[in-house]
């Protein structure tokens, strides 16, 4: 096994165990100081998993909620269908209440739930044991569609290469291999690289910290320090400088959900990020599975933003309080940068550019 491949084995995000009991995750809200798993076995437990960012991403969300579902199915007791279903419905719209943003969490929830109905007239053992056939297949198909954003993320950094230079890559939040079943969507470029015999000074990876939940800092410099390359930590308000000294040759970001028109939802700072890329000339990609686009939604202001608790931004992860008492606090965890501001949205169908939704249709996504 190569050392690439044991760094993923140690931080993947999701899995089944063998008694298909329970969800076995990576508990993301404790790393980087303590890397430890956990069994989440009831609805609770699974919802407030996703709620308060023990699984974290938006694929990771989507094979967290798969298994999950598969999981409280499997204990469903029912003499018929129609009393199966009914519990089942239940089950899904419960998970489906725990995160209004990440489009994954509902599609896997919908996959899920059709596939349930297409089983209607199966015996329901079988359905329970297909409904985990399913799930498996999201888990697999979501580390092909990174591996192959990979591939055209990585395509795109060997453009960039040039003898003897290092390429300056700047990221936001974390879209990596622990927000996804493998690889990750943003950082998936860098580990196909590795995996292609660059070492990892030939690339040098600058995370922004991502405030308020930090996860750029706790997650992004944790996996991508462990597995090898070149990686420097900054404030989110320090990009700029790194820009304007030439330090970043192009942006990788993940994405929550991609509306019709290419306006992409993103963690909280995206949108200066973007705009900062423009002002620069520096490309900027939004890296996204297909499921990830929501033809149904026109543009971003269509998209539900979630507002969270203000202490994370006044006391979460300070000794002391470091904002008066009383203050308000302004804490959307996601805004989104204008189509107009993306230089491209890698899916694993290809590159769309502007228009997007016409290479969305060229790419076949959505149908």
């Amino acid at each position: 096994m190569s050392n690439i491949d044991e760094f993923f084995e140690r931080v993947i995000s999701v899995k089944l165990p063998e008694d298909r009991q329970t969800v076995d995750i990576l508990e993301q809200t404790l790393l980087p100081g303590t890397i430890k798993r956990i069994n989440l076995r009831t609805k609770e437990e699974l919802w407030d998993a996703i709620k308060k960012l023990k699984v974290r991403g938006a694929p990771a969300i989507g094979v967290s909620a798969a298994y999950g579902i598969a999981v409280l199915a499997n204990r469903i007791e029912a003499s018929d269908f129609d009393s199966f279903y009914k519990e089942f419905k239940e089950l899904k719209d419960y998970l489906a209440s725990s995160r209004p943003t990440a489009v994954n969490l509902f599609w896997a929830l919908n996959r899920m739930d059709d596939k349930a109905l297409s089983l209607k007239n199966e015996s329901l053992d079988k359905i329970k044991e297909l409904l985990f056939e399913e799930a498996q297949k999201i888990r697999d198909e979501d580390v092909a569609i990174s591996r192959s954003i990979g591939e055209l993320g990585f395509g795109l950094l060997k453009e960039l290469k040039k003898e003897g230079k290092e390429v300056g890559i700047l990221t936001h939040c974390n879209a990596g291999t622990i927000a996804t079943a493998k690889y990750g969507t943003a950082t998936a470029p860098m580990y196909t690289a590795l995996e292609n015999g660059w070492a990892g000074t030939d690339m040098h990876v600058y995370c922004d910290e991502t405030r308020p939940l930090l996860q750029g800092a706790r997650l992004t410099s944790f996996e991508l320090h462990n597995a090898g390359i070149t990686t420097t930590l900054q404030c989110d308000n320090m990009a700029s400088m790194l820009m304007k000294q030439g330090k970043i040759d192009i942006v990788f970001v993940g994405c929550d959900r991609v509306a019709k028109n290419g306006d992409s939802a993103n963690k909280i700072g995206t949108s200066g990020l973007a705009i900062l890329a423009k002002h620069y000339g520096i490309p900027f990609y939004i890296c996204a599975p297909s499921s990830t686009i929501d033809l149904n939604t026109a543009r971003g202001d269509d998209i539900p933003i979630e507002m969270r608790d203000p202490e994370e931004v006044t006391t979460m992860w300070y000794k002391e309080r470091m904002a008066p008492e009383g203050i308000d606090a302004f804490n959307p965890a996601f805004d989104f940068a204008e189509h107009e501001l993306i230089t491209g949205i890698i899916t694993e169908k290809g590159i769309a550019h502007a228009p997007f939704d016409k290479a969305f249709e060229e790419l076949g996504i959505g149908k």
